[in-house]
């Protein structure tokens, strides 16, 4: 039976689905790369609610979601972009969220990672934005989890110039109590972070980014590039002090930089590890037994998909990402916090679910093509 799907065209195609999922099950812990799955939050559907109001979080099907992650060997990090930090959940929403779901890895044995930025405050001086950093750093410490720094759209409006950047983040690396990720965000997932690390030069912002680490190698655990440049992310990757570990945020070249190469690899802290989750840990799994190529044979063909959700505007790369956790029923309906369901096409939506389909991402297929259906419906597509 096959099913029409809206073309860019303005037109329909008929497209079979799959009738078989992937066979995909919890296993071995990973060895040779540590991975996170940058997850998302579920949206309470029976709030009565508005796009600009606080967010309503399903915190059931929130919390179960990472514990689908935990099963499968990966690590969470919480309260990523990815969670709609800046997009729909305040301040206040990612705190609780932090909180939960630090006390859920515990009780599940699962690892995370949470960030920690300033969206409490919208703007400010260089003196309230490192408070405002501070202020977070401490609610993720007393979590028991690890602090991912993530890029301040207010320190980067408060900022002069490169000095700003050494100052704050020397003063927060001082005061950290455990190694932190390093989060730099580039411009396509948040257009206000123009000119990070106080120059739209990315060789300098480069430059400046490499010597917050040099003047503190032993509070940072690692980086997460976001810059969609691979051959960048090699060349700082390179450049890290010894036992400083890249953890690659490149959602259109992961499977190159994960592989690795004679000199290093990445590992990974990836939005598109929320849908891939399973196949992803299994992709390292085989990677752990020193199979690069089968490595690369499972995750290559999840490319195309990773593109597609993440392509321009890349910042709405959360809806698909939404979508497809509906469809493969880890949650009971598509509404977002924010109202970020209506962020993308019909057309998007269809080929997102034609793609995933093909992977086999979905462990029950026939309902996926049934809520996809009922998408079609609702837009006015006839069957």
């Amino acid at each position: 039976m096959t099913i029409r799907l809206p073309d860019l065209r303005g037109g329909l195609r008929a497209y079979e689905p799959r009738a078989e999922p992937l066979a995909l099950t919890p296993g071995a812990p990973l060895t040779s790369r540590t991975v996170f799955s940058a997850a998302h939050v579920v949206a309470d559907p029976y709030a009565d609610t508005s796009p600009d109001a606080p967010a309503a979080v399903d915190w059931d099907a929130t919390l179960a979601f990472r514990r689908h992650l935990w099963s499968h060997g990966l690590g969470v990090a919480e309260a990523m972009d990815t969670a709609q930090r800046g997009m729909g959940l305040d301040w206040a929403g990612a705190a609780e969220l932090i909180r939960r779901s630090a006390a859920e890895a515990k009780a599940a044995g699962g690892r995370i990672a949470c960030g920690v930025g300033t969206d409490q405050i919208a703007a400010g001086s260089l003196g309230e934005v490192r408070a405002a950093y501070e202020e977070q750093l401490a609610v993720v410490e007393e979590s028991g989890a690890q602090a991912i720094l993530m890029a301040s759209r207010a320190l980067c409006a408060a900022a002069s110039g490169p000095e700003d950047y050494l100052e704050v983040y020397g003063h927060l690396l001082r005061q950290a109590t455990e190694p932190v990720v390093l989060h730099w965000l580039g411009p396509m997932f948040d257009p206000a972070l123009e000119g990070y690390w106080g120059s739209s030069d990315l060789d300098t912002a480069t430059d400046t980014f490499l010597e917050v680490i040099a003047a503190h190698p032993d509070k940072v655990d690692g980086i997460k590039v976001s810059l969609l440049d691979a051959a960048r992310e090699i060349d700082i990757r390179r450049r890290l002090p010894q036992g400083v570990r890249c953890y690659t945020g490149d959602d259109f070249n992961y499977p190159e930089l994960i592989a690795g190469d004679e000199k290093g690899f990445s590992h990974a802290l990836l939005g598109i590890f929320d849908p891939l989750g399973p196949l992803a840990a299994e992709a390292v799994r085989v990677l752990d037994t020193g199979d690069v190529t089968g490595f690369r044979e499972l995750l290559d063909p999840t490319v195309e998909l990773s593109r597609h959700l993440f392509q321009a505007p890349t910042r709405f790369y959360k809806t698909g990402v939404v979508f497809l956790a509906w469809l493969a029923g880890h949650q009971s309906h598509f509404t977002m916090v924010g109202g970020l369901q209506s962020a993308r096409s019909l057309p998007h939506f269809s080929r997102a679910y034609e793609l995933a389909d093909g992977l086999g991402l979905f462990p029950d297929p026939k309902q996926a093509e049934e809520r996809m259906r009922n998408l079609l419906a609702l837009y006015g597509v006839a069957q």
